[in-house]
């Protein structure tokens, strides 16, 4: 998660080639998820879901923290 866009935040993935030792770690299967502290109050309750629909791909975030989004869905409000 980091500050941008018209709303002022957007999700981010990343690769973790290190982390802090407060960060928050989640593992489903073989995925290991790390958050970092700040952005984790934001973040409780999500789900990430990947779609594909015809040559479209991509990965939704349904978070329960969100007030707003912006009209392109780039960003939004906590």
């Amino acid at each position: 998660m980091k500050q941008t866009g018209c709303s002022g935040y957007a999700y981010t993935l990343d690769f973790a080639e290190k982390w802090n030792a407060d960060d928050h770690l989640s593992i489903h299967d073989d995925l290991y998820v790390w958050i970092t502290q700040d952005a984790l109050r934001y973040l409780d309750g999500m789900t990430v879901d990947y779609i594909k629909k015809g040559l479209n791909e991509q990965f939704d975030f349904v978070n329960p923290n969100e007030t707003a989004r912006c009209g392109c869905g780039e960003s939004f409000t906590v």
